[in-house]
């Protein structure tokens, strides 16, 4: 039997308040922003810092709160219940209810024995002492990607006091990105632990079956997966590094983006190939919220009108940025930093590209960049230094305006067309707390190389434009007002932070 383990070296606990931080700061590396809410006791009342989702959790000390200006109400009676509605459907609002719902599916009689613990639709789960086996993907040439079907009954289990009828009630999501349902249907109990096993991993394990590979999908995993660490624990250890990303596929795991997985794991990423004809025994196993639930976060989020600013996804970027190590740079020269989100496909072109760019040039107050985002000119970590240091980020309608996460606060993202998706980037600003602009007069835009789809017409997204220049300008314009009245007062915040 092998066991995958790395040894912790303790450490003394220190009595004072600013040593110990310091201390799990520099074992976290977390945001220092972060800092007091991660060591927020759930037993401890006198905690003036909270995320939002713990039971003695005060209002007033929660890590933000929703913004709903306007005289918009989404359809609520007062200002009190659309805040409470926006906080519950994309802040830490969902991670109370998460956590709320938690329920043993195989209940332990002894620390020695498993667990598997469940919220409703098993959209989360995790586990304690649980085996896995994988010894029929070695019998098998397929390759697997969002297969239901690639455990069978009694492949997994544990050693644990088994409440089949309530699995098999909470088995009602059954798709690939809805739900655990299709692997955890075959859930078992087992009479011994670790048994049979071949392999006994030690460390943390979290499985994702993962959405698809353009940034816009592949972010709504690691969002969930930022989620989910809430989701199971709370402390210092909620956010360690010392886990492992086990890929429900068998395909080597390859991604523009997959540098963003430094920020939660040192360790390679495993795919089913890894264990295949072994069987795997886990210590704790995770099994987080995935991309496509039926009311998730990010895709699928039914978002009240009227409100922006979700502390959770504030601060799954500035989780992020940090741990990937992107920064603020120096102020230069005091000028408006626009950049450009030029494409390199078939589709949704800016046809009088350099004409509109030109024109901003012409202002010596702009300091106008053209980029395009793609791993062969920049890597990832290249192109987030580039967004968290402009002030307004426009492109047209693509999965590349996902870029909106990593603006700053006082940001202004213009999503040149949206192509008739309205909601898309709009309310994934909301979400993230920057300020949303597109185009509004579609007679001073025109559509180029029109590709018509089946007899329906011309489709919106698959065709290229040309703008108005003057209208341009005038929404540019517009933004600039935004980025001066609100930078100063966020620049001057981050100034003292640092």
């Amino acid at each position: 039997m092998l066991y995958l383990k790395i040894i912790a070296i303790p450490c003394f606990v220190l009595l004072d308040n600013a040593v110990r931080a310091a201390m799990v700061h520099n074992d976290l590396d977390v945001c220092p922003e972060h800092l007091p809410y991660i060591n927020f006791s759930e037993s401890d009342h006198n905690e003036s810092h909270c995320w939002g989702y713990e039971s003695n959790c005060d209002k007033r000390y929660r890590y933000s709160d929703p913004i709903c200006p306007g005289s918009e109400t989404g359809g609520m009676q007062t200002r009190k219940d659309q805040i409470d509605m926006f906080f519950n459907q994309g802040d830490f609002g969902y991670i109370k209810h998460q956590r709320e719902e938690i329920s043993y599916i195989c209940e332990p009689s002894s620390r020695e024995d498993s667990s598997l613990e469940c919220t409703n639709h098993l959209r989360f789960c995790r586990g304690h002492n649980i085996m896995i086996n994988f010894t029929d993907i070695k019998n098998s040439n397929r390759s697997i990607r969002y297969h239901m079907d690639v455990l069978n009954f009694g492949q997994i289990g544990g050693k644990c006091k088994f409440h089949k009828e309530k699995l098999d009630t909470q088995c009602d999501h059954l798709s690939p990105l809805q739900s655990w349902s299709p692997e955890l249907r075959f859930f078992s109990s087992i009479n011994y632990y670790p048994g049979k096993c071949d392999i006994i991993i030690t460390e943390p394990t979290v499985i994702m079956k993962i959405d698809a590979i353009n940034m816009y999908h592949h972010f709504c995993d690691f969002l969930n997966l930022y989620a989910s660490q809430h989701v199971n624990a709370s402390g210092t250890k909620m956010f360690s590094k010392n886990i492992h990303i086990l890929i429900w596929e068998t395909f080597d795991y390859e991604s523009a983006f997959g540098e963003t997985f430094q920020a939660f794991t040192v360790h390679p990423i495993w795919n089913l190939n890894t264990f295949k004809g072994k069987v795997v025994c886990f210590n704790n196993i995770i099994l987080p919220l995935l991309s496509r639930m039926i009311y998730g976060l990010y895709y699928n989020t039914p978002l009240i009108e009227g409100c922006t600013h979700s502390g959770l996804f504030r601060a799954f970027s500035e989780h992020v940025l940090h741990r990937l190590n992107i920064y603020q740079e120096p102020k230069s020269n005091g000028k408006i930093k626009i950049t450009f989100l030029s494409r390199n496909t078939k589709y949704r072109n800016v046809i009088n590209e350099n004409e509109l760019l030109s024109i901003l040039k012409n202002n010596t107050e702009y300091e106008v960049r053209k980029v395009v985002y793609s791993e062969e000119f920049l890597t990832f970590k290249e192109q987030l230094q580039i967004t968290y240091n402009s002030d307004i980020f426009i492109g047209m309608h693509g999965a590349g305006l996902t870029h909106l996460l990593f603006l700053p606060k006082w940001a202004v993202l213009f999503e040149l067309y949206n192509c008739e998706d309205i909601h898309c980037y709009k309310d994934l600003a909301r979400l993230k707390g920057v300020k949303y602009m597109t185009w509004q007069d579609i007679n001073k835009l025109s559509m180029h190389d029109k590709m018509h789809y089946l007899d329906q017409g011309a489709h919106a997204k698959f065709t290229n434009y040309s703008f108005d220049k003057n209208e341009f300008l005038a929404l540019v314009e517009e933004a600039v007002v935004h980025v001066k009245k609100h930078k100063h007062s966020y620049s001057s915040k981050i100034h003292d932070e640092l």
